[in-house]
C-alpha cells in the first residue's frame, strides 16, 4: 500500500503545479521478473518517478514510453521480452529472463471522475478492508479498458468478472481472467489488495521511536499508547496516525484491530503491560509482541492466570515473546528491524529463511 500512497501523493503534488502524468502499471508476467503483476510506477513529465515496475531496468525505457503515451494522450501496452540473454540488443540491459507487459495510462489533471485511476487506487486505500482494483488491456489491437472499476465495464463483461473477483476476495490472491469483447480478446488482471499493517506500540520510550519510523518507512499506520503525556506526544510521534494516552483499559477502549494489526508492548512498566495484555486478550489478533526475555514473557502469562485471565492455545500462537527475529540485533534500530521483519513475516504467512536456500521461486508462479 506504501507505492500506491506514494503515488497518489506525487500525483496530488504535480496536479497543484499543473504537470501531466502517466500511470505505468506491471499487468501480467511470463517467466522472472523483479516485480510482480500490480507493480506501479508515476511519471511526471518532468521525469520524475515515483515507485517502481522493476529493479530499475526497466525504467529509463518505460519513462519514454509514458511520456509519448501522455504527449498522445493515449493508453498504450508495451511488452518486455527479456527471455532472450542478448537483451542488451534492446538498450536496457534486462537480464531477468521474463517477459513483462506494462501499461501505461496517461492521468487528468485533477480527475473527479470516481472511476478514474487515481481515483480507485484512493478508494482502495482510504479504508482497511480488503479492496480489488481491476486493470484490462487487449491482448491485440488499441483498445485498453485500463485501471477501472466494474461498475464502468460493459455489462457482459461485469457478469463474466464477478466470480473471479469474489474469488480472489476470499482467497486474496490476484488472478487474470481472457474475455472476448467485440471481436477482440482482452486480458483482466483483478488486483487483491489488503490494507497496510496497523501496528499499535505500547509503550512511548525512546527505544519505540526507531520502531515507529520503520513502520512508517514500511508504509504501515502506526498507533502509540501510553500512559505518559510527556511520552506520547507528536513532537516525539510526528509520524503516529493516533496518539492514546491513559490507563490500559482507556487505551483498550480507543483501539480499532483487525486481522491486519500487530501489538507489541515495550513500556518497560510490568504492571501496565499485565493490565495492557488482559484487554488484548478480547481481540482477535495476529500478534503481540512483547518486549523483553522468555522469563518476562511466562510471568506475564503466569500473573494473568492468577488473576482469572487464561489465553487459550490458540491465543498463545500468536504471542511473540520475546518478539522479533533472531538477527542479532543490539541497538534499539537493529530491534526495530527484527521486529517489523518477524511482523511481516506473520502477516505473509511465511516461514524466514535464508532466500538462497529457497529451492522453488522466491515468488508464488507468475499471473
Amino acid at each position: 500500500m506504501k507505492e500506491i500512497k506514494d503515488i497518489i501523493a506525487a500525483y496530488d503534488a504535480a496536479c497543484r503545479l499543473q504537470q501531466q502524468t502517466a500511470l505505468a502499471t506491471v499487468v501480467h508476467v511470463e517467466g522472472s521478473s523483479y516485480r510482480r503483476p500490480g507493480a506501479r510506477m508515476l511519471v511526471n513529465e518532468t521525469g520524475a518517478l515515483t515507485g517502481a515496475i522493476s529493479g530499475g531496468c526497466l525504467e529509463g525505457d518505460a519513462l519514454k514510453k509514458a511520456l509519448l503515451a501522455i504527449h498522445q494522450n493515449k493508453k498504450k501496452i508495451v511488452v518486455y521480452d527479456t527471455t532472450d540473454e542478448d537483451d542488451a540488443k534492446l538498450g536496457i540491459q534486462l537480464g531477468c529472463n521474463g517477459i513483462v507487459s506494462i501499461l501505461f495510462e496517461p492521468l487528468v489533471i485533477f480527475d473527479t471522475n470516481e472511476n478514474a485511476p487515481i481515483a480507485l487506487l484512493r478508494k482502495a486505500v482510504a479504508g482497511r478492508n480488503p479492496s480489488q482494483l481491476i486493470c484490462g488491456n487487449a491482448l491485440k489491437g488499441s483498445k485498453h479498458f485500463g485501471t477501472t472499476s466494474l461498475a464502468a465495464l460493459p455489462s457482459i463483461i461485469q457478469d463474466q468478472l464477478t466470480d473471479s473477483l469474489t474469488k480472489a476476495t476470499a482467497t486474496e490472491k490476484s488472478d487474470h481472467v481472457i474475455i472476448t469483447w467485440q471481436g477482440e480478446e482482452h486480458r483482466f488482471f483483478m488486483q487483491a489488495l489488503q490494507p497496510s499493517i496497523q501496528l499499535i506500540i505500547v509503550g512511548a520510550g525512546n527505544d519505540a521511536i526507531p520502531l515507529a519510523q520503520m513502520a512508517d518507512l514500511l508504509g504501515w499506520d502506526v498507533v502509540i499508547a501510553d500512559g505518559r503525556k510527556t511520552h506520547a506526544s507528536p513532537q516525539r510521534f510526528p509520524i503516529a496516525n493516533a496518539l492514546f494516552i491513559g490507563t490500559p483499559d482507556e487505551v483498550a477502549a480507543q483501539l480499532k484491530p483487525d486481522m491486519r494489526t500487530a501489538v507489541v508492548l515495550m513500556t518497560h512498566n510490568y504492571n501496565y503491560d499485565v493490565a495492557m495484555l488482559a484487554t488484548l486478550k478480547s481481540f482477535a489478533l495476529p500478534y503481540i509482541g512483547l518486549l523483553g526475555p522468555a522469563d518476562k514473557r511466562n510471568r506475564l502469562l503466569h500473573d494473568l492466570e492468577m488473576q482469572g485471565v487464561t489465553f487459550t492455545s490458540q491465543q498463545r500462537t500468536a504471542i511473540y515473546g520475546p518478539t522479533g527475529l533472531d538477527l542479532g540485533a543490539e541497538t534499539a534500530t537493529e530491534i526495530a528491524l527484527s521486529v517489523t521483519a518477524e511482523i511481516m513475516a506473520v502477516m505473509h504467512q511465511t516461514t524466514p529463511n535464508y532466500l538462497r536456500e529457497k529451492a522453488l521461486p522466491i515468488h508464488a508462479a507468475a499471473i
